[in-house]
């Protein structure tokens, strides 16, 4: 769903005529050049990562985006990195029905076509999905702001870097996405990194081939940009806050039932449902827990200089000072931290801190706003959502291995490096390692 730059996606069946009305004619369309198989295998690397550089921010930009190298040739697209879906997809040439602005040129599709029975596809639909077109699968992704990607699934070739200084470039399948439209929260970007726990995610896909470990993290500073990485070689478990993931929503990535700590103490908020989103801008609690943490912001403001706003429309909630504000250190000194505690059977509880500078930004205007929405009143019904505010000087991991996800606070500025360059060797399949370098 994307609502002010949510991302937490539905997937639904689409029969061969749906959209266009031409898809399932579709191939004929494509190059009838071809890379390899998509059987082919690449050799598997031990104890390595991929780290990946990202860019852009909560506020102004509104989004944080990556660039992945697709296709053969290899050709770069800014990718909007999801931990709330699995699928992968881009803006795609097969001719485009229908098509945002994008950074890039459309993504030229290949004949590799996706088969209807392949478990890949089977992930992305319903059980009961009636395969009309066995030779490839469509997709439909529905966004709650009423966005949406059409298209079909295939397998191309991805270049990685790794931390061990190997250049690996996969076969993957991905989104060919022919019919898009834009939501509210659009953002002029190539398409989507699906960074979900399903088999058509990303990191699933790597993994599935040995190539990194089942984990998927990520580290946004608060000053813009940071890293993304696959893999759990650029981070030392002993120093990491771990709680385990719910099993009752296998959808998203969960923490479970998590209870509102306010200014070190507890609220009576308890039960809550939190889902870690990165496609998400800010952060939103259910109506009955927003309105209580409201009360207790204007409860604690009270006396200090500072009055609410309301021509200044850059978030529902605004104050202003004396004189305009140019940074959150001109009054992070007024708002206290507020914390999601997790229990969940783990001993102690897993504390999320949040301090100010995590849920307010500095508006245009000098105001100062906050980064935590009704999630009730955005369509997220009790579902209390972490998104890219909260989350930003901290990596933040998901380890679909250990069914845990993590949490410390970081430097985001700059990614881990390898010691190797990496060398590109004339089978697309294959892994040279280098002298040393930087891979980044």
């Amino acid at each position: 769903m994307k609502i002010l730059g949510i991302v937490i996606f539905v997937v639904v069946a689409v029969s061969a005529a749906a959209g266009t009305g031409d898809n399932q004619k579709w191939w004929k369309w494509m190059s009838s050049s071809s890379g390899a198989s998509s059987s082919s295998v690449v050799n598997p690397i031990v104890s390595s990562s991929v780290v990946l550089p990202l860019y852009g921010n909560v506020y102004p930009l509104g989004y944080y985006y990556v660039q992945l190298n697709i296709g053969q040739p290899s050709r770069p697209f800014f990718l909007d990195p999801d931990t709330g879906s699995d699928l992968t997809w881009l803006q795609c040439d097969a001719p485009c029905v229908r098509c945002t602005t994008a950074p890039h040129p459309y993504y030229k599709p290949n004949n590799d076509l996706v088969p209807c029975k392949d478990p890949l596809c089977a992930s992305l639909h319903p059980r009961d999905y009636k395969c009309e077109s066995p030779e490839q699968c469509d997709y439909q992704v529905d966004y709650a702001d009423g966005g949406s990607s059409l298209g079909v699934l295939l397998n191309d070739l991805f270049t990685f870097n790794m931390t061990s200084g190997a250049r690996i470039i996969p076969r993957l399948a991905l989104g060919c996405g022919y019919d898009q439209l834009p939501g509210q929260a659009y953002h002029p970007l190539d398409g989507v990194l699906g960074l979900g726990k399903g088999k058509a995610s990303i990191v699933s896909q790597l993994h599935s081939k040995g190539l990194v470990r089942n984990v998927v993290g990520h580290c946004l500073s608060g000053r813009g940009g940071g890293f993304l990485f696959f893999g759990d070689e650029v981070y030392d478990s002993s120093r990491i806050v771990w709680t385990p993931m719910a099993h009752d929503r296998m959808k998203h990535y969960s923490a479970g039932s998590g209870e509102l700590i306010f200014g070190g103490k507890g609220t009576g908020y308890k039960n809550l449902f939190v889902v870690f989103d990165s496609g998400s801008s800010f952060s939103y609690l259910n109506s009955h827990t927003y309105q209580g943490f409201i009360s207790l912001l204007k409860k604690e403001l009270n006396g200090k200089p500072l009055r609410e706003t309301k021509d200044d429309y850059t978030l529902p909630l605004c104050w202003k000072g004396r004189r305009p504000f140019k940074t959150i250190n001109d009054v992070k000194k007024y708002f206290k931290h507020f914390a999601l505690s997790f229990s969940n059977g783990w001993k102690p509880k897993a504390q999320f801190e949040i301090p100010p500078e995590s849920y307010l930004i500095i508006s245009s205007k000098g105001s100062v706003c906050l980064g935590v929405l009704n999630g009730t009143e955005a369509g997220l019904q009790n579902v209390n959502l972490i998104g890219d505010i909260s989350m930003q000087d901290k990596m933040v991991i998901y380890d679909n291995e250990k069914q845990a996800i993590g949490w410390s606070p970081a430097n985001c500025d700059r990614p881990p490096k390898s010691n190797y360059m990496i060398i590109k060797t004339s089978n697309a399949n294959q892994v040279a390692i280098g002298k040393v370098t930087s891979i980044l």
